[in-house]
């Protein structure tokens, strides 16, 4: 695969609802898009026709990372492997299906997922159960810690003629508590850490490498001209090189400075101090805020309730309201915060319907209580660029 080009970052929200789907909402998934190639973060049900809907483009989908194994995030997962991989259903009256005599040492473009315990068996499960064939390769690393099934465990299913050896049950590093650079390349690297929920949940953390500073090109170019050095020497200065003129004169480029930083959480009612310190300065979080107290605003609202009493209520839960996302942005020093995994009496149509707006607006306000930076309800295909 060709390196990746960062200059394009884009999230895509393809689903945003928590538990149920909706008319407005569809079950959770988003896409990364980097350069060329898509990543997706969860996968739940019907997350293809979303991708139908919108501007990432199915075969480019290189990598799925799953927070957690409930069905509203991962359910989604072996239809559109299915799809991205060519799958078929087998043929009748003994005919061999080409997809089998493709063998995997000849494939190319490997799906990689990574998932908490448990995603490598569903996946094998319901391609077995549903007698799937799929035309390319895919590859499955589990995050394990010293609390999950031993790696023996995630093998009594035979795995599928299309998923390669060499998937990882990677350990969480005990001192630290996170995974840390579960996936690494020339310009971007992917951690993950738990954070708490009802079942074993992760967070991501995608972060561009150090990239190459501002640099101003007539702080060099007279050296250049009076030394009568090519101008060529200049790519090599905006990279943070360093360049010696044939005079003895040393030019240095500007200092490379941090990349931007991603985090997506799963679902949790506290990201906890672990994912706290490898979130910090994010440039971008997204945080689920299924529930909220909105009193005078959503006719759904309960008069006996309070503010505190919904956020009991939703912990209880394994969930978030807007505040505590409010409270995690700021102590991590986002610069801006998404909230979604929103409950499906929130419409996500408030860019059209006035009495969505008023909720949404509500449920931002709440948030805004907590968090001084910028902070959007995200609704299902809202596309951004980083």
């Amino acid at each position: 695969m060709a390196p990746i080009s960062l200059s394009a970052l884009n999230i895509t929200f393809l689903g945003t609802a928590s538990a149920q789907p909706s008319t407005t909402r569809n079950h959770s998934s988003l896409a990364l898009r980097l350069g060329g190639d898509v990543w997706l973060f969860d996968c739940g049900e019907a997350t293809q026709h979303q991708i139908q809907k919108s501007a990432v483009k199915m075969g480019k989908i290189s990598k799925i990372f799953i927070t957690h194994t409930h069905g509203d995030h991962i359910f989604g997962l072996v239809p559109l492997l299915a799809s991205r991989l060519n799958g078929a259903g087998g043929t009748a009256e003994g005919v061999e299906d080409p997809r089998v005599q493709a063998l995997p040492t000849h494939w190319t473009g490997v799906i990689e997922i990574y998932g908490p315990p448990g995603t490598r068996d569903y996946v094998r499960s319901s391609l077995a159960c549903t007698h799937t064939i799929l035309g390319g390769p895919y590859v499955v690393h589990e995050l394990h810690a010293p609390s999950s099934p031993s790696p023996s465990a995630s093998f009594v299913i035979p795995p599928n003629p299309a998923e390669l050896p060499g998937g990882r049950n990677i350990p969480v590093d005990e001192e630290i508590g996170t995974w840390r650079h579960i996936f690494t390349d020339e310009f971007v690297q992917v951690s993950a850490a738990p954070i708490a929920h009802s079942v074993p949940c992760v967070g991501y953390v995608v972060e561009e490498k150090p990239v190459p500073g501002k640099m101003d090109p007539k702080l060099y170019i007279p050296h250049l001209k009076r030394t009568k050095t090519p101008m060529s020497v200049l790519s090599q200065l905006q990279q943070g090189g360093e360049v010696i003129l044939s005079d003895g004169t040393v030019l240095e480029g500007p200092r490379r400075r941090p990349g931007r930083k991603i985090v997506i959480l799963g679902d949790t009612y506290d990201a906890g101090d672990i994912m706290a310190n490898l979130a910090t300065d994010a440039d971008v979080l997204i945080h689920e805020a299924t529930n909220a107290h909105l009193p005078g605003v959503d006719t759904n609202t309960k008069g006996e309730y309070t503010y505190e009493g919904v956020e009991e209520r939703s912990r209880s839960r394994g969930h978030s309201t807007p505040q505590v996302a409010g409270r995690f942005a700021t102590r991590v020093r986002a610069k801006k915060l998404y909230l979604n995994h929103f409950s499906a009496r929130y419409a996500g149509n408030d860019d059209v319907d006035e009495k969505a707006g008023a909720v949404m607006a509500a449920i931002r306000e709440l948030a805004e209580t907590e968090f001084k930076g910028p902070v959007i309800c995200a609704r299902d295909l809202m596309s951004v660029d980083i």
